[in-house]
């Protein structure tokens, strides 16, 4: 099970919270931890990290309802995924607007979405894409590699979208700060605004020669190999999340997300029904009446079970721990194996002689003979 905290935890707020209280609660979280409130403090830092990484999915819907319904499991597609690997200036390009303009370049002394007050670009999309797994793969989890095709950084200018080093200027409107000052006078004294820069927009600086590969975005189509983690007990329909396995944001923006939906293959023989794992066994009426041995297939191969005599059409008989596993518990499913006694639709002359002389029999009808013992004689000289 993950050892991660509960998002909704982290943030302090109910399940039932709003999408204006998670994001209240966020700014909170994130004014108490930030780096700048707590220089060298490496535990701070990572609860700002970890608050980050919990309003990501609580204020998406869609990641949210994974998470109600299989918790931190659902975006395990990645290998550590979250905000682990990133940097706070990474983090405020994506959720420093929700501080407001000024709202840290007031109180940390800093500016708009990262502390040298320069947004870092445009982040990317999200990229979806579907993974189709089979039966074994979900029992017990599963690495795929797949091609990604999307937006990646621009190997010319490394991602600038500048020609070159002598092509990136500093802003002249901004000075470089990536955000205006402004100061009016109002009938209850000086008030100064702040807001991002309109000539760079924010970036602090501006390209005279745009990179003739990207066209300035920084940016090109591509293709990128991607390793899938997917774990065991995913559902058909079920969306993993890898942060940051998005398209490129332009002129170095950070990246969207890759949103992973699982596609469950059908089985030759088995059919899901939650974790447990039905099958249709037909058996002949014979073997329902002097009972047999037979395999059946399992999801890791085949199994032998014991049909015992007398075995009625509709029972189920329950191979434990043979289904798939819960995806956030220890849970287990169990193999359910549906009797079906099979008629057949063409006998032979002789076969419908032996049928009629068992049709005349009181042994045969639905109301049970007490007689047990003269009933299996009368079955062997049936079929002797």
């Amino acid at each position: 099970m993950s050892s991660k905290r509960d998002f909704y935890e982290i943030l302090g707020v109910s399940k039932n919270a709003s999408a204006d209280e998670i994001k209240k609660a966020y700014r909170k979280v994130a004014m108490q931890f930030h780096p700048d409130r707590n220089p060298g403090d490496k535990p701070a830092e990572e609860k700002f990290k970890e608050a980050a990484e919990a309003y990501e999915v609580l204020s998406d819907q869609d990641k949210r309802v994974q998470y109600d319904r299989f918790g931190h499991s659902a975006f395990a597609g990645g290998r550590g995924g979250g905000f682990s690997g990133m940097n706070t200036e990474d983090i405020f390009s994506q959720f420093g607007d929700i501080f407001g303009d000024d709202m840290f370049g007031n109180f940390f002394g800093g500016g708009g979405r990262n502390r040298s007050g320069r947004s870092k670009g445009v982040r990317g999309n999200n990229l979806r894409i579907k993974i189709k797994v089979n039966f074994e793969e979900i029992a017990k989890g599963t690495t795929k590699t797949v091609k990604v095709k999307k937006y990646v950084s621009c190997g010319t200018c490394n991602g600038s979208g500048a020609k070159d080093k002598n092509s990136v200027q500093t802003c002249g409107t901004c000075g470089g700060n990536g955000q205006v000052r402004r100061v009016q006078n109002t009938f209850l004294g000086q008030m100064q605004t702040v807001t991002t820069c309109p000539a760079c927009n924010g970036e602090g600086n501006t390209i005279t020669n745009k990179c003739t590969a990207c066209k300035g975005e920084g940016r090109v189509f591509g293709e990128e190999t991607v390793s899938l983690d997917i774990p065991a007990g995913v559902q058909d329909g079920m969306q993993l999340s890898m942060s940051g396995k998005g398209n490129i944001g332009e002129r170095g923006g950070s990246a969207g997300d890759l949103i992973i939906l699982i596609e469950e293959e059908a089985h030759e023989y088995l059919q899901r029904d939650g974790l447990n794992v039905a099958f249709d066994l037909y058996i002949s009426f014979p073997d329902a009446v002097f009972g047999t041995q037979v395999e059946v297939p399992t999801i890791d191969g085949r199994a032998k079970i014991k049909i015992p005599a007398g075995t009625q059409s509709g029972k189920i008989f329950r191979l434990k721990g043979k289904g798939f596993p819960g995806i956030s518990s220890y849970e287990k499913g169990d193999q359910l194996i549906h009797v079906n006694v099979w008629t057949p639709q063409h006998v032979s002359s002789e076969e419908k002689h032996i049928l009629e002389k068992m049709q005349s029999s009181e042994n045969f009808h639905p109301t049970p003979d007490k007689n047990e013992k003269s009933f299996w004689e009368k079955i062997r000289e049936t079929f002797n």
